[in-house]
């Protein structure tokens, strides 16, 4: 055993150690169509939702919404580290081509748990847009077609344990750590610069940027031994990181950038 091997099993906790990956897998084979009846649900209550907020008084919220997003937050982060390590440690001793082909990921000490764990982390995710509605804020397409699709894929994913999916963990890990502390701040009436907010879109761009290209690799690599995959996966993971490439970087336009121009066309 080398160092770096030695460290990451000096870092496994026993709750990671023990977690059931292979009944967890199992369960996924056998359920993972129950996201379906998850965002069916999730789309009348929130489209019911606003309906019956119309003629209603905005709820308040602020202490509950100070601990929702404070506890994905910490969530968040612990899972970017924890991920992180492992993906850090396979980079280090294979390289970007194991990484990407990688599907240890799911069965690792280090790794199998937060990988379940965010998968399931989709469902009670739903909760944000609760928020939105209940506090009559404007919803935007992107917000309910991002929670729709990322439960989806994701099920749909963790049932086959698809190459890549380290990276689209771990990536979404990082960011939500510092989005969800966003909202934790602002939440709590905590004046945050709005380049803190333009950071968080600029790395949301990135990660679906650099998704594209894993997924790419992923193609490219499917055939060779040890890089599990399927043109469905391929195709709808493609279709869903484009379609948010292309939102995330129209309201990181309209949100910033135009306004920045419109702004500065008066002073004109």
């Amino acid at each position: 055993m080398n160092m770096t091997d030695h460290a990451l099993s000096l870092q496994e906790y026993d709750f990671e150690r023990s977690f059931d990956d292979r009944a967890a897998y199992k369960w996924f084979q056998e359920h993972w169509k129950t996201s379906f009846l998850f965002c069916g649900l999730y789309a009348a209550l929130v489209f019911g939702g606003r309906h019956f907020m119309r003629e209603r008084e905005k709820l308040n919220l602020r202490r509950p919404l100070i601990l929702w997003s404070l506890s994905l937050a910490l969530f968040s982060i612990i899972g970017t580290l924890r991920t992180g390590a492992y993906m850090l440690h396979v980079i280090n001793s294979g390289g970007l081509k194991q990484s990407v082909c990688d599907s240890n990921f799911y069965s690792a000490p280090i790794s199998k748990f937060w990988a379940f764990a965010f998968v399931l982390s989709k469902a009670p995710e739903l909760v944000d847009t609760a928020f939105i509605v209940l506090r009559k804020q404007k919803l935007i397409f992107l917000h309910w077609y991002h929670h729709i699709t990322v439960l989806l894929f994701s099920w749909y994913s963790y049932k086959d344990q698809v190459a890549g999916g380290g990276w689209f963990m771990t990536m979404n890990y990082a960011v939500h750590s510092l989005m969800y502390s966003y909202y934790t701040l602002r939440a709590a009436g905590i004046r945050v610069p709005r380049a803190f907010a333009m950071l968080i879109t600029t790395m949301q761009i990135l990660q679906m940027a650099v998704g594209l290209a894993v997924l790419g690799l992923v193609y490219m690599w499917m055939h060779q031994e040890h890089c599990p995959s399927n043109l469905g996966n391929i195709g709808w993971g493609s279709v869903m990181y484009f379609s948010y490439l292309w939102l995330f970087a129209s309201f990181f336009y309209s949100s910033y950038l135009k306004r920045s121009v419109e702004k500065g066309s008066k002073a004109d």
